[in-house]
């Protein structure tokens, strides 16, 4: 027993042991399988397919993506070919190198291939904050990324672009480094390499490049479609070249009175050819980037079919060109125009100014550059005051001197176009006649706030911050696109519906992927229709029928514009404003049916100002009408959508008895919500029963005019309506001063 009991101890102990030498084993294999597991792993996603740098000065030739219209017609080919030209180092001007050094890489000369400092930390510190992967690449990072690597960003891609740097750096000089990335990377079309790129924009060979011109080539390859000059937004080109110079400056290269003569110069650039509808080639190439990376659009073989009716493109770029020649003593040096399908968002037609091929600011596109609306911006504030039930079209404003008292500023006395004064006037003739006084009273209601509020769900996303603008913001002293300004009043047009403008159909890539397509149920419907239109609820119906059949009253205008002006489409009713800014530096006119849009513009792109002789029918509604013309021929006349909530009434004038509290006026045939209209009668009454009417109507206006000083403790007197409209909690810092 004893024996066996000590066995047993004995075998207990055996299998600890052989457990032991076990676990020993199992770590002596992971010892040496790790680091051979890495070496696999490092082999295997990194340097496996590790190109070599000895290939660098080996191009292939990209896949060319072609961009169509609507029905199928080539308006452009993105990367044809590669157009590239190698030049020496020498033959390369030194206000280039400077200028690529110190926009790109301020210490290529001093470190190894990477920054550590200044670009991977800030690098990873842009990761770990989980913004998209960024930069702060060296100029040899830079070179390697663009000619042995793929766009893609990830962190297995960036090791090698790492690895391949160093390895770069142990193969060449740095001037040899330099004068492959000058001749190697693209900067936008066909250009890649310096010499290219000189050749496209200016028409001649890099070493003849001044510095203001080379000073604009050193920011393009940053983002050559975003910065391009030709491209859609041609301003940044010249913003970037400030950058540049700036950064030249502050390493010394040149003095400050360089940078900003460089600055100052006029960039002459080389006509572009075979290329049509340019300036909505270049919004949707910009488009395309955004959406799919510059690699993709100008390597990748796409095939987009746009938006555009290129028909109808030529016959819009011809008008606005015929139409400021016209007008060009009245000191009009630029056109624009822009036509939608309101109901599915579609740009049918885009001309961002009277000739992009023209030289100067030929390029520079109206359609989506920043300024003033002027009144066309009304039918918004009103449309607001409407939908908030402050007001209804009969409201009844006071068209008489009126200021607003502003802190440490001088009193705001908003004006009419024509200097008069025309005392009690409905909204509908208020907004009707674009009188200036009623405007701001509406605004004063709303609030600033409420106003600045609500442009985001209109699609006017330039207005943000309520403290920067005052009451004239319903004069237009917000800047907007005239693209946001499509959206907004695409609003109107759908019933209370936004619809964010569309320029792609589809994307297809070179192996026949659909990679994109728009589908809308009123695509290609002559009449849309209201119930099948999707997108941002923003106004009632009702609202929107309102503000819509107020712009198409040409009786509601006719004092300001007369019967018979460029606002009429014979045979259509159109719903229409127009807008000039105080100061003579815009003028527009945006009109619209349920099937189309048109937005046109004149005025000048240096911001000067126009002769005074421009006007709302002078200026750009000439235009506006030929277009809407074109677009509606042939077509039926389609009228606003009555919605339930809104009733016509027959009103004689004795029921003006009502009328304080309905805001309902005498006319033939007046428009209000359901439930808010006077009974009519049908005989007129005794004279007393008139004489006491009319002065039951005239009280409450004796009353607002005797008010001669309203401050913001008595707000609640101030009625640009009828006394009974409601008042807002939040007022703009401004307290109104009536003068008679």
């Amino acid at each position: 027993m004893l024996v066996t009991a000590r066995n047993r101890k004995k075998s207990k102990k055996f299998p600890a042991k052989r457990s032991a030498k076990k676990k020993l084993g199992y770590l002596r294999y992971t010892f040496w399988l790790l680091p051979i597991f890495f070496i696999l792993a490092t082999y295997i996603f990194v340097l496996k397919d590790l190109p070599s740098p000895a290939n660098l000065g080996k191009y292939d030739i990209p896949l060319s993506t072609k961009i169509y219209d609507r029905r199928g017609t080539l308006l452009f080919d993105i990367f044809s070919d590669q157009n590239r030209t190698q030049v020496p180092l020498s033959d390369i001007p030194k206000y280039l190198q400077e200028a690529t050094i110190a926009i790109e890489d301020k210490d290529f000369y001093k470190h190894g291939g990477i920054d550590p400092v200044g670009g991977i930390l800030r690098a990873a510190a842009a990761t770990a904050t989980k913004r998209k992967l960024q930069g702060g690449s060296t100029i040899t990072q830079q070179l390697v990324k663009s000619a042995l690597l793929t766009p893609e960003r990830t962190v297995t891609r960036k090791i090698k672009e790492i690895i391949l740097s160093f390895w770069v750096e142990a193969l060449y000089g740095k001037d040899k480094i330099l004068e492959l990335y000058l001749n190697q990377v693209p900067y936008g079309g066909t250009a890649w390499g310096v010499e290219a790129a000189s050749e496209k924009y200016f028409g001649k060979k890099v070493i003849e490049l001044n510095l203001a011109q080379a000073s604009l080539l050193a920011g393009l390859p940053a983002a050559p479609t975003t910065y391009s000059p030709l491209g859609a937004y041609p301003e940044l080109a010249r913003q970037r070249q400030k950058q540049v110079l700036r950064r030249m400056v502050e390493d010394g290269y040149i003095s400050q009175v360089d940078a900003d003569t460089a600055a100052s110069e006029q960039i002459i650039y080389k006509p572009q050819a075979n290329i049509k509808a340019p300036h909505f080639v270049m919004y949707v190439k910009q488009r395309l980037v955004d959406a799919y990376g510059q690699q993709l659009v100008e390597r990748g073989g796409l095939k987009v079919t746009t938006t555009l009716d290129l028909d109808l493109q030529e016959y819009a770029q011809a008008t606005v060109s015929a139409e400021v020649a016209k007008i060009k003593k009245y000191h009009v040096g630029n056109g624009a125009a822009l036509i939608t399908k309101p109901a599915t968002g579609e740009i049918l037609a885009m001309v961002g100014s009277t000739d992009y091929f023209a030289s100067g600011s030929g390029t520079f596109n109206v359609t989506t550059a920043l300024r003033q609306p002027g009144s066309s911006i009304k039918p918004i504030n009103y449309a607001i005051g409407i939908e908030k039930k402050i007001v209804t079209p009969a409201t009844m404003f006071l068209d008489i001197p009126t200021c607003y008292r502003q802190t440490q500023l001088p009193n705001y006395c908003p004006k009419n176009y024509d200097g008069k004064f025309r005392g009690p006037v409905q909204l509908r003739f208020a907004l009707g006649n674009s009188l200036n006084i009623p405007a701001t009273k509406m605004l004063y209601l709303n609030t600033v706030s409420d106003m600045i509020a609500s442009a985001s769900a209109f699609g006017l996303t330039t207005l943000k911050d309520p403290s920067l603008y005052g009451l004239s913001l319903t004069l237009g002293a917000g800047e907007v696109q005239m693209t946001d300004m499509a959206e907004a009043f695409s609003v109107l047009a759908n019933g209370g519906v936004r619809k964010d403008l569309v320029s792609i159909l589809k994307v297809v890539d070179k192996n026949g992927k659909i990679l994109e397509e728009h589908k809308d149920p009123n695509l290609d419907k002559d009449v849309p229709s209201q119930l099948l239109i999707n997108g941002a609820h923003v106004l009632s119906p009702e609202t929107t029928f309102l503000i819509s059949h107020i712009l198409l009253d040409n009786n509601a205008r006719s004092d300001a514009f007369g019967p018979s002006s460029n606002l009429v489409i014979p045979g259509h009713a159109v719903s229409v404003k127009t807008g000039t800014t105080d100061d003579l530096r815009d003028n527009w006119t945006i009109g619209y049916t349920p099937q189309y849009l048109v937005a046109t513009w004149v005025g000048n792109n240096d911001n000067t100002k126009m002769n005074s002789l421009v006007s709302g029918v002078t200026g750009a509604a000439p235009i506006w009408n030929k277009l809407m013309r074109k677009v509606l021929e042939g077509k039926a006349d389609i009228w606003p959508k009555q919605p339930d909530g809104i009733v016509g009434a027959q009103i004689c004038v004795i029921t003006v008895r009502q009328l304080a509290e309905t805001r309902v006026v005498p006319l033939a045939l007046n428009i209000s919500f359901a439930g808010r209209c006077p009974k009519t009668m049908s005989r007129l009454g005794a004279p007393s029963l008139l004489i006491k009417a009319l002065v039951t109507l005239l009280n409450p206006i004796r009353r607002i005019i005797s008010s001669t000083r309203i401050t913001m403790s008595s707000a609640t007197k101030f009625p640009p309506g009828a006394s009974t409209a409601p008042t807002p909690k939040d007022r703009p810092p401004l307290s109104p001063t009536h003068r008679m």
